[in-house]
């Protein structure tokens, strides 16, 4: 894989370059965070569990003409990424009302939101990623509007492919959140990972959380069994990987 020098390590990921300048090495690490990194737990395998979920995930955006950053899976925690320069926003929809959204307004718990809610915040732990709007984005020289405009539009694209392909898998897709970055070329692709760190995902019959609202809510012992669930459920049998 031609692993060389680190070049970010996250809550939960290592980013290395490698030989090829326009490709890097994400390693994803079986860290398992909350509350702005105040929290952290390991968790055997949730790493390779989330590379792969997010694998799949990419594949099935791109076939839908949503372009990614991911190239391919050599390890089943490694993957292979066209390089990003990553933009600090992160982009959540929300299909469902829950969460900080009915904890900071007057919205019902449950409230199925149509049409979804975009939201963006900036991403950056030291100022405890603040919600964000098109002048402050502006004003911090974040992104022009034309960029904030395909930021929206990609989001809710995704948004659209993956109700459906959860859906399909008996799982709704009630929010979640993307990250996205610039190729050499300057063109605006989904980076970062896409996986129940990311997503709140309910079991579409009986409500039950299968994502990381459960370390949240310190439900340890039940969280790796919930990324086993969506993971069994989203990969075919002739797709699964022997950990």
């Amino acid at each position: 894989m031609n692993k060389k020098e680190l070049i970010n390590c996250g809550k939960v990921k290592s980013v290395y370059s490698r030989d090829n300048e326009d490709e890097v090495i994400i390693e994803f690490r079986d860290d398992m965070t909350a509350g702005d990194g105040e929290r952290k737990e390991v968790m055997s395998k949730k790493g390779s569990y989330n590379a792969v979920i997010s694998s799949k995930i990419f594949k099935i955006l791109e076939e839908n003409g949503v372009e990614t950053q991911f190239i391919n899976l050599p390890k089943p925690n490694v993957m292979i990424a066209k390089k990003l320069d990553m933009i600090p926003i992160e982009v959540i929809v929300r299909n469902i009302a829950t969460g900080s959204l009915v904890r900071k307004y007057p919205i019902a718990d449950g409230t199925k939101l149509e049409p979804p809610i975009v939201q963006m915040d900036f991403k950056a732990d030291e100022f405890h990623d603040p919600m964000l709007n098109d002048s402050i984005i502006k004003a911090l020289g974040i992104a022009t509007q034309e960029e904030i405009d395909i930021l929206t539009e990609k989001a809710l694209k995704t948004n659209e492919v993956l109700s459906k392909f959860f859906l399909d898998a008996g799982i709704i897709l009630v929010d979640f959140k993307v990250e996205f970055g610039k190729d050499k070329n300057g063109n605006i692709l989904l980076g970062d990972e896409i996986s129940p760190d990311s997503c709140r995902l309910w079991d579409s019959e009986t409500l039950d959380m299968l994502d990381k609202e459960l370390f949240r809510k310190g439900k340890d012992s039940e969280v790796m069994d919930a990324y086993v669930e969506v993971y069994n459920r989203i990969i075919p049998d002739e797709e699964k990987i022997d950990f």
